[in-house]
């Protein structure tokens, strides 16, 4: 099993941006989605290093090659999960609630010491 990071990102420009009062009420899905991969053992502590691939998943649950980070986008936060491949890495990241409110979810693996010499 391969280790994955989500780099969780929303639009910073958009005009309509949730009230602190929607944000609260988004917690318990934030809360049900990161224990629902927890439930699966699928957490991961942080490796050293990240490859220079990686996938995006936008909120019609479409997966791109990518990063291709536009400036008008802010990293809201990150997890560490564990995923056979990118593929099942975008299926756990399909679930993330940032993608209902318009953001979307970087997938980066993490590489070996060996591997980041090459």
């Amino acid at each position: 099993m391969k280790e994955f990071l989500l780099i969780f990102r929303r639009d910073i420009r958009k005009e309509a941006q949730p009230s602190p009062e929607q944000m609260q009420a988004s917690v318990k899905h934030w809360q049900d989605w990161i224990g629902g991969i927890a439930a699966q053992n699928k957490l991961a502590r942080q490796p050293q290093r990240w490859s220079a691939d990686a996938r995006v998943v936008r909120p019609d649950n479409l997966v791109t090659d990518g990063p291709y980070a536009e400036i008008k986008e802010a990293i809201g936060g990150l997890l560490f999960i564990k995923a056979n491949d990118f593929e099942e890495a975008g299926e756990i990241a399909k679930g993330c609630p940032i993608l209902q409110w318009g953001g979307n979810v970087e997938i980066r693996m993490a590489i070996s010491p060996e591997e980041a010499d090459h």
